[in-house]
């Protein structure tokens, strides 16, 4: 489905198949300010001992504030043999522009 790293804009994040597993990467208070619908939460320092919570055969696409953890995140997910990884450009917060509903912080 994604090229590896694949860099998704708010709209291609939005109109994502159910397959795909939303990841958000941020940290559980961060989470309560404003998310995502359907994503997991594993903030990217428990990403490497968390992995077993995501299926490697589905598509896996990360966020995060802005951009910068959902990155390196996808290089935890290559390293553990995921191949069709992507990430949110921008974050959250380039969401929220798109998407007033979901709160700016």
């Amino acid at each position: 489905m994604f090229e590896i790293g694949h860099n998704l804009s708010p709209e291609a994040y939005r109109d994502l198949p159910e397959s795909v597993q939303r990841l958000d990467v941020r940290q559980p208070w961060e989470h309560e300010l404003a998310h995502l619908p359907g994503a997991i939460l594993i903030p990217l320092s428990e990403l490497p001992d968390r992995l077993g919570e995501l299926d490697p055969a589905r598509p896996v696409a990360a966020y995060c504030h802005h951009g910068a953890r959902s990155m390196q995140a996808l290089r935890v997910l290559l390293g553990a043999g995921f191949q069709d990884i992507a990430h949110l450009a921008g974050g959250i917060n380039a969401y929220s522009r798109m998407d007033p509903t979901v709160p700016r912080y």
